[in-house]
């Protein structure tokens, strides 16, 4: 899925989804990686979300934001409760969802000038 455009001058903007691939700045990614409107940071994560890790979680908490976007894939899976409440327990939201979902997000709330971070998988 193609998305609209918009003015990348506040940050990066994704540009396009498909299924194991993300288009930001021109570029594609075909891994997991973490992204803010000033950083990306690639090989994030691993391809699917069971096999996420305190660690995973611990590198989205560490960029500070006021909130979390995670991209599970094609589909929306949760993660377990206690990697949850890593986030839940420092007073930042953390947000499931496909990963088509969580790019569209993330381009409105980076646009809104948010603290966003998104930690996307394939």
């Amino acid at each position: 899925m193609k998305f609209s455009q918009a003015d990348p001058g506040d940050g990066y903007l994704i540009e396009g989804y498909e299924p194991g691939r993300i288009r930001i700045d021109g570029r594609f990614f075909d891994a997991g990686l973490i992204l803010t409107p000033r950083r990306i940071l690639p090989s994030w994560g691993p391809r699917v979300v069971a096999d996420l890790t305190e660690e995973h979680i611990d590198v989205l908490l560490a960029l500070t934001p006021q909130v979390i976007l995670l991209g599970t894939g094609a589909r929306q899976v949760f993660p377990t409760l206690p990697l949850l409440s890593r986030a839940l327990t420092r007073g930042m939201g953390i947000e499931v969802m496909d990963t088509g979902a969580a790019c569209r997000t993330y381009n409105i709330l980076m646009a809104e000038g948010r603290q966003v971070v998104a930690g996307l998988l394939p």
